[in-house]
């Protein structure tokens, strides 16, 4: 990897300093029509346009509205934060995979956190973000910004970042090393690391039996990510302190009970429950820090 410019003075970086022209062939062609012509954010199962599948814990599942959906999204980005430890400095942030930047100005909005930039590998994504977001940009302009960039490219110098974060985009990743020895680089020594998306269960036939009930895995918009390989590529990076949690008991069961009015009976996307109640998919936090 080559060097990126970056901003180690505690802001932002400017969208001049981390700019880097970014090779559309790099974007699967299911991310680029899924996050570009497709804007998933205007799905009725993602209400609010932060895009993941949600935090239930403590929401009424009776008759769950468009309201309580966005909270659940906001929930799970609050779970992830929360995993930062309360600076006794202000903390440089990045989040890897930012889509409509909702969860980078929460970030920012409801953290101490010093300057959080949103990286996405989508141009319409980076354009709808700073679109969404102008207010915020605005009122924080050198600490806040969503530029380009890939898990695997990131647009920051080395050890230049306290924190790097990502919530639901891992599993868009056509392979995880790249991402965790980019993350390694990036940060800081003692700089913390969370991921948090669905990993599946090992084996082969785990894989091929998602690609028949679930459309995502078979038209390849996620990848079949083992848990187990995830946290053996932290490890051989340099990350220590390694931990996993298991979320899926507060993800499944609420988007499920959701969807079952956001989406025409028998939609593929309900057979996320079943995949996880057979144990070949389940939804994890992972954290770990640079050693």
């Amino acid at each position: 990897m080559g060097t990126y410019l970056g901003a180690p003075d505690g802001r932002a970086p400017t969208e001049q300093e981390t700019q880097r022209p970014m090779d559309h062939n790099r974007i699967p062609p299911t991310v680029r029509q899924t996050y570009g012509a497709g804007d998933l954010s205007k799905a009725a199962s993602f209400a609010g346009g932060f895009i993941n599948f949600g935090d239930w814990h403590g929401i009424d599942l009776t008759s769950p509205t468009p309201e309580d959906r966005v909270h659940s999204q906001e929930q799970l980005y609050r779970r992830v934060l929360r995993t930062f430890p309360e600076p006794r400095e202000p903390l440089r942030l990045a989040e890897v995979g930012s889509g409509r930047g909702l969860g980078a100005a929460l970030a920012l909005r409801e953290f101490r956190f010093a300057a959080v930039t949103g990286i996405d590998i989508h141009p319409d994504q980076v354009e709808r973000a700073r679109a969404v977001n102008a207010k915020a940009l605005a009122t924080y302009p050198d600490r806040l910004a969503y530029t380009i960039g890939s898990a695997d490219q990131l647009p920051f110098a080395d050890a230049t970042l306290d924190g790097l974060y990502s919530v639901e985009a891992a599993q868009h990743f056509r392979e995880l090393t790249g991402f965790a020895h980019e993350a390694a680089r990036v940060l800081r020594p003692g700089g913390r690391l969370a991921v948090t998306t669905f990993f599946t269960a090992e084996g082969p036939e785990v894989a091929e039996r998602l690609k028949i009930l679930l459309a995502s895995f078979a038209d390849g918009l996620d990848v079949p990510h083992p848990l187990a390989g995830f946290t053996a590529d932290l490890a051989e990076a340099g990350f220590t302190d390694l931990r996993t949690e298991s979320i899926g008991p507060d993800v499944w069961p609420g988007l499920d009970r959701y969807l079952v009015d956001a989406v025409p009976p028998g939609h593929w996307t309900r057979n996320f429950l079943p995949a996880w109640r057979d144990r070949l998919l389940d939804y994890h936090l992972v954290t770990a820090t640079r050693s």
